[in-house]
């Protein structure tokens, strides 16, 4: 990992958060698992792995497209979601373990699409996509899905409900937990880690293709599914607040009560993009 980037990943940086995330976070359209579907011209044969799959948004989408998916997450939690999501849509060709990508490979085998969706920023980046490299197939891929799923689009565009007082969500949660992001054990003054594609070219990767799905697309959304999206946030997971988590919520949940149409929210949805390196 570069020097100029010294956090370190610890266990607790999603600790608490796997409901939230299921609950709280917009879900990836049909059109993405399409979209990417058509890009890679997958047919119902081959292995997807899915790495910090959390409670596997990206992976149930595309395991339809596969003949086995495999999901990983370096959180236990996140890992037990998934699996329960998997049961409750009845996908029988995925498995799941606990696994951090610098353990990579654990003899998980060949796979012809490995994806990484809102996960790579947190790994050792140099080290993960070497070791990835060599678990492709010959004509395997690699997609990076980049997204913001916890909110919408900022703008002045009149929408059939209020959007979630985001600015005032973020004022509560650094009353509470500081000025500077939290991040597991540590702080991310400057955010997360950049530089994907120097990386990617680095460890002999070739492209990328770019395919944008989405954007603009209206979403309801309730108090609690918002309360839920600021769980899921690294930076303001239910265990950082320790004991003031009662308050805190409290708050939130007046600050969106009185914010909303009746417990009820509109946000417009951003565009997802997904990466495609060879």
């Amino acid at each position: 990992m570069s020097d100029d980037w010294d956090w370190q990943w610890d266990a607790s940086l999603y600790a608490g958060s796997a409901r939230h995330y299921a609950v709280g976070r917009m879900a990836y359209p049909v059109a993405l698992g399409e979209a990417i579907r058509d890009a890679l011209e997958l047919d119902g044969r081959g292995r997807l792995l899915d790495v910090g799959c959390g409670p596997g948004s990206l992976t149930l989408l595309l395991a339809p497209y596969f003949a086995e998916a495999v999901g990983v997450d370096a959180d236990g939690e996140m890992v037990e979601v998934a699996a329960a999501r998997a049961v409750e849509q009845k996908l029988s060709n995925v498995k799941w373990q606990q696994l951090r990508a610098e353990e990579l490979p654990g003899e998980l085998g060949t796979f012809q699409v490995v994806s990484f969706a809102q996960s790579f920023h947190w790994m050792d980046q140099e080290l993960v996509a070497d070791r990835v490299r060599g678990m492709l197939a010959p004509d395997g891929a690699w997609v990076h899905v980049g997204a913001t799923t916890h909110r919408g689009i900022e703008g002045e565009q009149e929408l059939p409900h209020p959007r979630p007082p985001w600015d005032a969500i973020d004022e509560l949660v650094t009353r509470y937990l500081g000025p500077v992001r939290r991040a597991g054990r540590s702080a991310l003054p400057t955010g997360t880690r950049p530089g994907e594609e120097v990386v990617m070219r680095a460890a002999g990767y070739r492209g990328p293709t770019r395919v944008v799905v989405g954007g603009n697309e209206v979403e309801q959304r309730t108090v609690d599914q918002v309360v839920a999206a600021v769980f899921s946030l690294s930076s303001s997971t239910p265990h950082l607040l320790d004991a003031e988590l009662p308050a805190f919520e409290a708050d939130l949940r007046e600050l969106l009560t009185k914010a909303s149409d009746n417990g009820l929210f509109s946000e417009q949805r951003r565009e997802i993009e997904a990466v495609i390196w060879r």
